[in-house]
């Protein structure tokens, strides 16, 4: 399943391969959404623990649609 994970700040493209190769795009409004399949639970749960790690500011998760 596709998922976007909506962060406050904006991210650097080098931490992609970080977030296992999610692609990160930085909005005009000041949050970064990282994108792309997330394969089970786990998978997205170590990615939340990134951005805990980073100490970012979640602001949601969502299955992408379409």
């Amino acid at each position: 399943m596709v998922y976007r994970v909506r962060v406050k700040g904006h991210l650097g493209s080098h931490w992609s391969d970080w977030f296992d190769g999610l692609t990160i795009t930085n909005e005009p409004t000041g949050e970064a959404v990282l994108t792309g399949p997330i394969p089970d639970q786990a998978t997205l749960h170590a990615i939340l623990t990134r951005v805990r790690d980073l100490g970012l500011t979640l602001i949601s998760v969502t299955p992408a649609v379409g």
